[in-house]
């Protein structure tokens, strides 16, 4: 009986991720395969580009019951002549210099075959997630390596940025289903939270403190 039923909701999550992809207007789902196996969804097909990569599993993640999610989506750019990695890497260069939060002098953009590479140092974990994002956007880009290193201006006081995580995280989601420790500049998340989305906020949280180099996620998506 509990087989049947984790088949019931594997079904359930199959036809509500469909559902999740169409409602998005970023994508085309036709383009996209969905199957799940105990909650774990697979994504497979292609896109053209890793913006629409990036929306789609963004998508599955939202939906309730999804555990993880597998990426075996193919970037494929459009046959028409499209932007040259000279090109990408400018429209890269500009958009991290638009972002008045992100230190774009100390970054370095290299790009292959679409493929950017994104290099060199910042302050604060955020910045570098926000760096991230100003480039995935952009069109011509088939993927995305971040090398970019923390480098906190002054190590943290373990005991004053566990307590400060934890109340930010209270604030935020309420409840106390997620733990913290610090190693140094390390900080451990654990845990289980119940979705993608709250995952996603205890990682913005834990990003955001200061003095923070590493962040090692060990929560679990549950019900």
């Amino acid at each position: 009986m509990a087989e049947l039923v984790g088949v019931r909701d594997d079904q359930r999550i199959q036809r509500d991720v469909l559902a999740e992809l169409a409602w998005d207007a970023r994508l085309q789902p036709n383009e996209i395969g969905v199957t799940v196996d105990q909650g774990v969804v697979t994504l497979t097909g292609f896109v053209d580009g890793a913006a629409r990569g990036w929306a789609a599993t963004r998508c599955a993640q939202r939906v309730r019951g999804v555990r993880a999610v597998a990426d075996e989506m193919e970037v494929r750019l459009p046959g028409t002549p499209g932007r040259t990695d000279a090109e990408v890497a400018i429209a890269a260069t500009r958009a991290l210099e638009w972002d008045s939060f992100v230190p774009a002098e100390r970054l370095d953009v290299t790009v292959a075959n679409g493929w950017l590479m994104l290099r060199g140092e910042v302050e604060f974990g955020w910045q570098r997630r926000a760096a991230e994002g100003e480039v995935r956007r952009l069109d011509g880009v088939r993927g995305i390596t971040n090398l970019i290193e923390v480098r906190p201006a002054a190590p943290p006081a373990a005991e004053r940025l566990r307590r400060d995580v934890q109340r930010a995280l209270l604030r935020t989601l309420g409840g106390e289903r997620v733990t913290v420790e610090v190693d140094g500049d390390t900080l451990v998340l654990a845990g289980v939270v119940r979705s993608w989305w709250e995952r996603d906020q205890v990682e913005r949280v834990a990003w955001s403190a200061p003095g923070v180099r590493v962040v090692h996620d060990q929560l679990l998506v549950g019900g």
